[in-house]
């Protein structure tokens, strides 16, 4: 039996190789996960109630493009949280971005560019959707190391001549995952310039742009629209699980110009599974309400300053201006996780598995990722644990 080759190079994804790595060894205490970003906050009051409303859609075929509602409301939250002009045109309503950031490539990514092979530029680390989404299209992806020294997003301007003119998508994260570096209006600038020079597409992946100290962090849309470029240029994806702590409504949405959502909304109509319209309801409620955000980065601004207070005498720490994670610095990750587990019970994601190898060596290597999901108590404790064991 002969199967596809296109994906032979993905290694083993992130939870099952975390798994592997600790599940056959004994905690040395009582467990704290601080792995996975799920959120553990409340989600608005709002929701049941108007699940339970809406019960009867779910004998209906959903809106495979998003319902009026709801893109109406997407639409108005762009215009108030970035003074971006859209239409509902401009948007699709997704399962959460996921499905958006490897279709969209399916749709939009061409299969050549200069008559060769094109190339998908991804941040290192990177969510895994950037580089799957690379092999279905069979662009080379080329993963680019996001470090300290380049303030913990990837610079693309680097990228040899060569590199530019075969490229075609450029996935950026702002909030970045997992270091929560926040791209500036001076970044977004030169990167649009760059894609405009060389003709590439790019994906942003905002969906933690709700999460942050004080400043809102400014988005691509917005800069596009603000610099004058092509509307097709930009494509931004967004999401409900972190920014109202309903992970498993599984909403979100892209949007960009008005031809690249044509072709997006044409491969949905194929493939696409669309939500439910019961979904689609509690969606655009919360899209329309901005209390439970502002309730939600508050217990994070907490988060953040406690976490300064317990790991910031530890050699390297930087703390995030951005999302919910911390990126640990160690001298092995998966060593360090193993540490952790075997003697105390907390349970962390070494660095390396959100990356890959550039020029031999994997830059997350030497770092540990830690979500601050959990009540505040209970990540303090999980914190400073992990501080007494890898760092006294």
């Amino acid at each position: 039996m002969v199967y596809p080759e296109r994906f032979s190079s993905l290694p083993e994804a992130t939870w099952p190789r975390l798994r592997g790595l600790l599940d056959h060894r004994t905690p040395g205490g009582e467990v704290i996960n601080m792995t996975i970003g799920e959120p553990q906050h409340a989600f608005p009051d709002f929701v049941g109630p108007l699940l339970a409303k809406h019960m009867g859609d779910f004998r209906k075929y959903p809106n495979n493009n998003g319902t009026v509602a709801l893109l109406d409301a997407i639409t108005l939250w762009l215009d108030k949280r970035y003074n971006v002009s859209v239409t509902p045109e401009n948007i699709l309503n997704l399962n959460g971005t996921r499905e958006g950031l490897f279709n969209a490539a399916i749709a939009l990514g061409p299969e050549t560019k200069n008559g060769k092979q094109p190339v998908v530029l991804s941040p290192n680390p990177f969510y895994p959707a950037y580089s799957a989404a690379a092999n279905a299209i069979g662009a080379e992806a080329i993963f680019v190391p996001a470090t300290d020294e380049t303030g913990h997003l990837p610079d693309y301007t680097a990228m040899p001549e060569d590199v530019l003119e075969r490229t075609t998508l450029a996935y950026i994260c702002s909030p970045a995952n997992p270091q929560g570096a926040v791209a500036d209006e001076a970044y977004w600038t030169k990167l649009i310039a760059l894609a405009e020079k060389y003709d590439f597409k790019i994906f942003a992946d905002e969906c933690y742009s709700e999460i942050y100290r004080d400043t809102p962090p400014v988005g691509a849309m917005e800069m596009a629209q603000r610099l004058g470029c092509d509307p097709d240029r930009v494509m931004i994806f967004h999401s409900l699980s972190k920014r109202s702590n309903l992970a498993g409504l599984r909403s979100g949405f892209c949007a960009g110009g008005l031809e690249s959502i044509r072709r997006v909304r044409q491969l949905r109509a194929y493939a696409g599974t669309p939500s439910p319209e019961p979904l689609q309801a509690v969606a655009a409620a919360a899209w329309l309400d901005e209390n439970h955000v502002i309730e939600n980065r508050a217990l994070y601004q907490q988060k953040y300053k406690a976490a300064d207070q317990i790991m910031g005498d530890v050699p390297g720490y930087k703390s995030p201006d951005a999302g919910f994670f911390l990126w640990l610095p160690v001298e092995n990750g998966e060593a360090a996780a193993v540490k952790l587990w075997e003697e105390t019970g907390v349970r962390t994601l070494p660095g390396a598995y959100l990356a890959r190898d550039f020029n031999g060596v994997n830059p997350a290597d030497k770092f540990l990722r830690v979500a601050m999901v959990a009540p505040t108590q209970e990540m303090q404790r999980g914190l400073t644990i992990l501080r007494d064991c890898l760092y006294d």
